[in-house]
């Protein structure tokens, strides 16, 4: 019982240090790319893997809403003929960048989910979104790894077991897809000021890493 109140107390914890900023700043993003038709990406591995294909579907169906635009969103995770192919030809290193070579464009959104932050297939990946002025979204864990300072916003899971972060990180697709399909305006959860151009469209503003 002492194992089963211990690993429950963590996680509540952890709930309670989550950086509700960023959240939304997340979910002003996302809703900024579904009235704008501009497409979604979402990636990881492993147990990662499995919830970016859970939040992809969630955005497709579970935001529907009436008068409003559906997501366009792709799980990088979901082709296993050419996720196997570009790794096999190309290393498993470059499995997600490769796919975004061919389709992500300016103003897109790469969402990347990892417990540690410093899979390196993950961070190609990034790296490829933010050359081409895609706006990156990390649900990390641990310290961050890599990627906390490569992504535009970095929802941190401040945890150092992977189960608790996997979990946390599935947790947090379901609240962003309530809260997105219950928003009532585009401006309920605005663009972060950084993000955004002298017009007000979204824009990333880090720079672009070394690949």
């Amino acid at each position: 019982m002492r194992d089963i109140k211990g690993y429950l107390d963590s996680l509540t914890d952890t709930i309670g240090e989550l950086p509700c900023d960023e959240i939304a700043s997340a979910i002003g993003v996302l809703t900024w790319a579904r009235m704008n038709d501009k497409q979604v990406f979402v990636m990881g591995n492993g147990g990662s893997a499995a919830t970016a294909s859970h939040f992809a579907c969630d955005l497709a169906k579970g935001t529907l809403a009436p008068d409003k635009p559906r997501f366009r969103v792709i799980g990088l995770t979901d082709s296993m003929p050419l996720f196997s192919a570009l790794a096999n030809d190309f290393g498993y290193e470059h499995v997600f960048s490769e796919q975004l070579a061919s389709l992500v464009r300016e103003g897109d959104v790469v969402l990347a989910i990892s417990g540690s932050g410093n899979s390196l297939n993950v961070v190609n990946a990034v790296k490829h979104a933010r050359s081409v002025e895609a706006t990156t979204i990390g649900l990390l864990g641990f310290d961050g790894g890599m990627l906390k300072d490569l992504v535009d916003i970095c929802i941190l899971v401040s945890n150092h077991s992977y189960e608790q972060v996997e979990d946390l990180h599935l947790m947090l697709g379901h609240l962003m897809c309530v809260c997105i399909r219950q928003a009532m305006s585009v401006d309920a959860y605005p663009l972060p000021e950084y993000l955004k151009s002298e017009s007000g469209c979204l824009r990333p503003v880090a720079e672009v890493a070394d690949a």
